[in-house]
């Protein structure tokens, strides 16, 4: 049996996890085998997401002050949360898929991003944005692609001028040979 004091490492530490972390997701389970623990516990590995099974009453008193409070009434049962301090899309595509391929398992309980609950049908929403980078890339190619066409325009018009002299030149200079 845990002694007090490590029960409040515990508390801390949870705390602390709820603290750093942009998304969490709620989870419970029913008879749950090692094979699938390990194989979510491997998934949420790649998305640099932590998983852990809790006590409810630790993680009803862990997350207060934090954006994760909302999530209070959902600690019922048996639950599973997978944190992210990082991407909470890459932590709702691993979470959604695995809760799909093991429904007889998995259940979903709620997902928080940001401070917002939210629910499955919400989670698959943010699953199915493409990951953080790809975004990025694609707003760095529109501003790029809006900067190419300024410098397009900008350099036409002293290409312009050039040919406009220039056909001025030989059109004086055709004249005069006439």
């Amino acid at each position: 049996m845990k002694t007090r004091e490590q029960k409040q490492k515990d508390l801390e530490a949870l705390t602390q996890q709820f603290q750093e972390a942009t998304a969490a997701m709620l989870m419970g389970f029913n008879k749950l085998s090692v094979t699938k623990d390990q194989e979510l516990r491997r998934q949420l590995d790649q998305v640099g997401a932590k998983y852990m099974v809790v006590k409810n009453t630790l993680a009803r008193r862990a997350v207060e002050g934090t954006v994760f409070e909302g999530a209070t009434e959902h600690f019922k049962g048996v639950t599973a949360i997978a944190t992210s301090t990082t991407d909470a899309v890459t932590l709702s595509k691993a979470v959604s898929k695995f809760v799909k391929d093991n429904p007889e398992v998995f259940t979903f309980k709620a997902g928080v991003v940001e401070g917002r609950v939210m629910a499955l049908a919400d989670v698959e929403a943010i699953a199915s944005l493409p990951p953080k980078e790809e975004l990025i890339s694609k707003i760095m190619f529109l501003i790029n692609c809006q900067a190419q066409r300024l410098v397009t325009v900008l350099s036409a018009v002293p290409r312009n001028l050039a040919i406009v002299v220039k056909q001025i030149g030989e059109q004086k200079g055709g004249g005069e040979a006439a």
